[in-house]
């Protein structure tokens, strides 16, 4: 199922948290979606969720409008808000046949839905204990395993693996990754590397317009910029000369700074649209340098989004 959203503007007075966004998910994709506090990334899956009104636009399910039929988009999304609201005096167990009932999953499947949920979540041994016994992390996956329980087309979840271990973090990560398979997923977080890990796509919203779309490796490459290499040289015999001003004059240089800590160690910035490898290696053989070292520094997700988002 195919999420479409159109012209999406959310206002509160003057201010503008989601600002004329439009963005497509589809089915068998998973899709993160970043943003600072306050960039308009939670406000835009509770419209998306029908849990909040759009000012203008419209979000589409497939061929169904959140504003025209928010009752059958509702049967469609299973949704995990960043707050989690659970009942907490219900035992897990209970609260998951609640959740199914009100889903409308018929009578004859409760059971076997219940069973399979427990067992995606890893809520076994805690399956009989009230909610408010549980630690966060279990509670997070209480509130996973009642957004995926009608088994729904699409699913939203906002900070899902919020309060999870790193054990736990993976195995919800390859249970995200397994359902995005099937159905069309938006999750957002604040930890990028597991976004990375776990997303086909990547959506980064700043003061409610949407910076950047697409895979990680592409945003990278699009905020890489300039070539920076690290390089670290060592001098064969009695040679004196420093190396940094032979560095510096390589057509391709564009800067050239001593990294402390190590001898002839150098970050070397290369000209726009130009690589120096060659002409460093180059250099070595015609000075008879040895080179120890020579890598080329790759943009982080994290360099990427404080860039698109300051």
């Amino acid at each position: 199922m195919t999420i479409s959203v159109r012209n999406l503007t959310k206002t509160y007075g003057v201010q503008k948290a989601v600002d004329d966004i439009s963005f497509e998910v589809k089915t068998g994709e998973v899709v993160g979606f970043l943003g600072p506090n306050g960039a308009g990334k939670s406000t835009t899956m509770r419209i998306i969720t029908c849990y909040q009104a759009a000012s203008h636009g419209d979000v589409v399910l497939d061929d169904i409008s959140v504003r025209e039929d928010p009752d059958q988009v509702k049967s469609k999304i299973g949704y995990l808000p960043e707050n989690n609201p659970l009942y907490y005096e219900m035992a897990v167990i209970d609260y998951l046949k609640f959740c199914a009932e009100i889903q409308g999953v018929a009578k004859a499947d409760l059971e076997s839905r219940i069973k399979e949920m427990v067992r995606k979540c890893g809520l076994e041994d805690e399956k009989h204990k009230k909610i408010q016994e549980l630690s966060k992390g279990y509670k997070q996956r209480v509130g996973l395993a009642q957004a995926m329980i009608h088994d729904p087309d699409v699913l939203v979840l906002d900070e899902p693996t919020s309060g999870l271990d790193p054990n736990q973090i993976v195995e919800i990560r390859n249970l995200i990754k397994e359902l995005g398979k099937e159905k069309t997923v938006i999750l957002s977080s604040h930890i990028l590397s597991e976004v990375e890990a776990t997303c086909d796509r990547i959506l980064i919203i700043s003061k409610g317009r949407i910076v950047a779309n697409g895979s990680a490796v592409d945003l990278r490459k699009q905020a890489q910029g300039n070539e920076l290499l690290t390089v670290q040289l060592e001098l064969n015999g009695n040679q004196q000369d420093a190396p940094k001003d032979a560095l510096e004059n390589l057509d391709t240089v564009l800067s050239v700074e001593p990294i402390d800590g190590k001898e002839h160690y150098y970050q070397i910035q290369s000209k726009p649209q130009s690589s120096s490898k060659k002409a460093v290696f180059d250099l070595c053989v015609r000075n008879h340098w040895y080179l120890l070292e020579m890598k080329a520094l790759e943009t982080k997700l994290e360099d990427v989004f404080r860039e698109l988002t300051n």
